[in-house]
């Protein structure tokens, strides 16, 4: 296989396949954001593909990250790849690069090889990096921030770690994960010494012309077990009043980051609170949009956004403080950002969360998860709720 190979897979039958080349950027430790622009620049009407860590908010506002580390992912990962395949079902049509039968052949195999699920033998045994009684203690003072005033919610992650982890452990763990999760903004990303396997159902945000989008989740219920129960479910998500009180601050949120950029009087909620379901659970999701203003540099746009309020909380530096003051990792690539920029200046980017992030020098994989914390947050249940999600990951890599 290509050293570096990206698939961004929309699970609708159409999705971006990159690979080959060495055009890479990684950085460790970003001290300028500006890199990313220049990257750009310098390759003009060029597919761009992209790994965003959270920790880029250290170059945004005045913040640190000073927790254990575990899988030393980079902050800042930019490849223009040699070749560029738009994949709409069965057929491979080359975007970028000037591609032989090999090319297509590998693409072609590349693709078959995410449809069918794997049986593992192997069984990975994850740890979690915290105990349920300290996690709880957390959540409680966390909220007590929140009776305070300090801050109105928080998004509280913790990281499972599976340790001495072989390259042929993880065969097959994107199309097993993609196979339950067949989420919106799926991906998988290899370079380097890094494989990500992601099962993302969430847009950070996306640029059309001169149109931003970005489309936060905050609330999640399961699916029913027939059509019925899962309307119930659906119903009972929709009128969730702590479900919506997450989700519309952060709505909030959003609406004032891209004010930043937004021409005035532009930014709009197209979509307030609107349940969508996917293949394993139902999402709340909204849709904030702006005409963005003359002149803002994808730079800009990202200084303006990131990140993500969805997982951070409000207000968003105080949030992010604590998050920093409260968790015991370092989030790395996981809150951060996967996603691509067209030769025309439009971008997409997800949320990158229900993801594995394997480091193959250190032999560890890691699965971090969170959930939103507001005053009627109950510590045991969001304990539970981050075993569920984590399970849920876990039934899905062992095919």
């Amino acid at each position: 296989m290509s050293t570096n190979v990206c698939f961004l897979n929309s699970n609708n039958g159409s999705g971006l396949l990159a690979f080959g080349g060495m055009d890479i950027l990684v950085v460790d430790q970003v001290n300028s954001l500006d890199k990313i622009d220049v990257f750009i620049e310098e390759r003009p009407n060029k597919f761009i593909f992209m790994c965003l860590s959270y920790d880029l908010k250290n170059q945004i506002e005045i913040l640190k990250s000073e927790n254990r580390d575990s899988t030393s992912f980079p902050d800042l990962v930019l490849w223009c790849p040699d070749f560029v395949f738009d994949i709409y079902g069965e057929s491979c049509n080359m975007l970028q690069g000037d591609g032989s039968k090999k090319e297509y052949d590998f693409a072609k195999d590349f693709i078959n090889s995410t449809k069918s699920v794997v049986n593992k033998k192997i069984k990975i045994s994850f740890e979690p990096q915290i105990s349920k009684d300290l996690y709880i203690r957390k959540v409680n003072s966390l909220k007590e921030h929140i009776q305070a005033g300090d801050i109105y919610e928080i998004n509280f992650c913790q990281e499972f770690i599976a340790k001495n982890i072989n390259k042929k452990d993880i065969e097959g763990c994107y199309t097993n994960l993609n196979n339950i999760t067949k989420a919106p903004f799926s991906s998988y990303f290899k370079f380097g010494d890094f494989e990500i396997f992601c099962g993302s159902p969430e847009r950070f945000i996306e640029k059309k012309g001169n149109i931003l989008k970005a489309q936060p989740i905050k609330g999640t219920a399961k699916r029913g077990r027939n059509i019925s129960e899962d309307l119930l479910l659906k119903s009972a998500l929709k009128n969730d009043p702590k479900e919506r009180a997450e989700n519309i601050m952060i709505v909030d949120l959003m609406r004032n980051d891209l004010s930043k950029i937004a021409k005035k009087g532009s930014v709009n909620v197209n979509e307030l609170c609107e349940v969508y379901t996917y293949k394993t659970v139902h999402q709340m999701v909204s849709t904030i949009s702006c005409e963005l203003r003359g002149g803002q540099s994808f730079t800009d746009i990202v200084k303006a956004t990131f990140p993500m309020g969805s997982m951070t909380g409000a207000p968003k530096i105080r949030a992010m403080q604590l998050i920093e003051q409260y968790e015991d990792f370092k989030r790395g690539l996981y809150s951060g950002s996967i996603g691509y920029l067209s030769p025309n200046g439009d971008f997409d980017l997800n949320v990158v969360i229900r993801t594995l992030i394997y480091n193959s020098i250190t032999r560890t994989l890691s699965c971090a998860v969170g959930s939103a914390i507001t005053i009627q947050a109950d510590a045991e249940r969001e304990y539970a709720e981050c075993g569920i999600k984590v399970q849920k990951i876990l039934d899905g890599i062992s095919g």
